[in-house]
Parts: structure tokens; C-alpha cells; sequence
């Protein structure tokens, strides 16, 4: 099935088929990038890729992404969608590269366009900037569906961490991003612009709503040292046992996620992230004298 087809939004009761799911650990930021297919069609979406960066020398690198090609290529998947479950402040996206080594659209949730309305004025750019969700492809709205191969996928609006997370509910398993960590771990950050402790309960009490034994796959894991990385876990398991909203209000989480928040400090690549992201993954244009250049507001948060 090739990308246009894979667009439709279906009206189907949601396949509880079992996709396969391939997790990649990424040590430097703690990502984990899921390629996630059909096992009878061998059509496939990679969610949440990482592009490597080192902030000393500033040099970006497509190891991380080239080892999903490859992977995709071994397993001799058709990738249909890049899906990007937020705009992420801890790492850079190789969506954009992926997109033009394989060939597949980008998407995101509808309301992109109030992340690139707040930032793209700090991030001042000398040249015209898409603040409509441009350049990613497609934008979905809360509830639509789509297909991958022969799963059911469904969007779920997950607000909270930031305004515009969606989590992906694709077959029996649910894609949460940030919205919730390993239960020992517990829930994400609210104090971004737009993010709302309140509103992160509300998602989570809906991703929660899901039959017990859906799988749930995360986009990043700090493993104590009593254990090594873990990326998937179920409803159930969250339910009951994460401790940050087993047995909580939603008066006690916002207290707790308000204060735990005040004591954060910004991940250290936000500034670049962000304003890459922001863009689908397209680095900054070159300047006069051929150069790239990521910015730094000084003094803005």
C-alpha cells in the first residue's frame, strides 16, 4: 500500500490485531524510536526517530536514522508515515531525513501550528517560517483513523506535557510519547509553554479508559539503576501501579506535578531541538556565507 492510499481515514471499528514493534534505545537522550508494522502487509511507521547531535562540537549525524533504513530494509517493510507523537525539547528529529530516504510523509497533531506560533518569534529566523503545521504533511485531528497495511490506527489527543501531543493507538497498542513514563518513573513534565498539569491528568485518565491489556510503548525511559531500559508496559500496569497517578486525585496529581515542575531545569538541547522540530526536522538554512546556524535566545525562560 503506498502513502496516498494509507491518507483515508477510516470509519472501522479499531483492528485489535497485534502489530509488531521494534523499540530503539537511544543512550545519549533516553528516546526510544518505534518502528511499528503490519505483520501481514509489511507495511510499516516509524514513531518518534532521533537525529544524533553533540552540543560541544555541534555536528548533527544520521547514524541513529540510518540504522532504522537498514533495519527496515532487513525486514523488508514499507514505511508509510513518519509520526511525530509531539514536538520533543529533548532531542532533534530525523523526520525530515527520513522522509527523503524513504519516501514518507510526516505526522503530527493538528495543533502544531500553536507550538510554531509561540516559538518561531524567538527563534527570529531571517527567512519565512511555516507557523500553519507546515512542513509536516498531515495533521491529525482528535478521534481520526487511518490505516497501516491492515491495522486500524487511531489518533488520541493527549495534552498536557505540551498542547499539541496525540498518542497513536494502532492495533492492540497504544504509541503515548511523553505522556507517561515506566510505571517506577511516573508522568511527564507540564511547565513548557501551553502545557497544563490538569490537562495531562484528563489524557491520562482517557489513555487509562483502554482495555487493561493494551500495550502501551513510551518515548523515553531514566532506568534506576536496579534496571536496565524499558519502553513498554500495559494499561493495567499504569494504572495500578504508577507512582504518580495510582490512587491520586486530579487535585493531588496537579499539586504534585506543579511542585515536582517548579524544581526542573531545561533539558539541555531544548534550544536546538526545538527550533528544528518545530520545522518537521529541516535544519536552519544556510546563511551568506554557507554556514548553518542554531540560535540561543539569551534570557527568554
Amino acid at each position: 500500500m503506498d502513502a496516498a492510499s494509507s491518507n483515508t481515514p477510516s470509519t472501522s471499528p479499531v483492528s485489535k490485531a497485534q502489530p509488531e514493534v521494534h523499540g530503539y534505545f537511544d543512550e545519549t537522550t533516553s528516546t526510544i524510536t518505534h518502528i511499528v508494522a503490519d505483520p501481514t502487509t509489511g507495511s510499516a511507521v516509524i514513531i518518534d526517530p532521533v537525529l544524533d547531535f553533540d552540543q560541544a562540537s555541534a555536528r548533527t549525524s544520521t547514524k541513529s536514522a540510518d540504522k532504522l533504513i537498514a533495519e527496515v530494509k532487513e525486514k523488508g517493510l514499507t514505511v508509510e508515515w513518519i509520526l511525530e507523537t509531539h514536538i520533543h525539547a529533548d532531542h532533534l528529529t530525523a523526520a525530515h531525513y527520513l522522509k527523503e530516504q524513504l519516501n514518507a510523509p510526516i505526522g503530527v497533531g493538528q495543533h502544531i501550528s500553536s507550538i510554531q506560533k509561540t516559538f518561531n518569534p524567538i527563534f527570529h529566523q531571517p527567512y519565512p517560517v511555516a507557523d500553519d503545521g507546515g512542513p509536516f504533511d498531515r495533521l491529525y485531528a482528535d478521534g481520526e483513523q487511518f490505516k497501516i497495511g491492515n491495522l486500524e490506527a487511531t489518533v488520541i489527543a493527549t495534552p498536557g506535557h505540551t498542547p499539541a501531543c496525540v498518542s497513536f493507538l494502532i492495533g492492540d497498542s497504544i504509541f503515548v510519547g511523553d505522556t507517561l513514563f515506566m510505571p517506577d518513573y511516573g508522568t511527564a513534565r507540564c511547565d513548557f509553554p501551553g502545557g497544563d498539569a490538569g490537562m495531562l491528568y484528563d489524557s491520562i485518565e482517557r489513555l487509562l479508559e483502554l482495555p487493561e491489556d493494551t500495550r502501551m510503548f513510551l518515548c523515553h525511559d531514566y532506568p534506576p539503576k536496579e534496571r536496565g531500559p524499558a519502553w513498554e508496559t500495559t494499561v493495567a500496569e499504569q494504572r495500578n501501579h504508577n507512582i504518580h497517578i495510582a490512587n491520586k486525585s486530579r487535585a493531588e496529581f496537579v499539586r504534585m506535578r506543579t511542585d515536582r515542575d517548579s524544581g526542573l531545569n531545561m533539558p539541555q538541547l531544548i534550544f536546538p531541538s526545538l527550533q528544528v522540530n518545530i520545522q518537521a526536522g529541516e535544519l536552519p538554512h544556510a546563511e551568506s556565507n554557507g554556514v548553518q546556524y542554531l540560535k540561543i535566545p539569551l534570557n527568554q525562560f
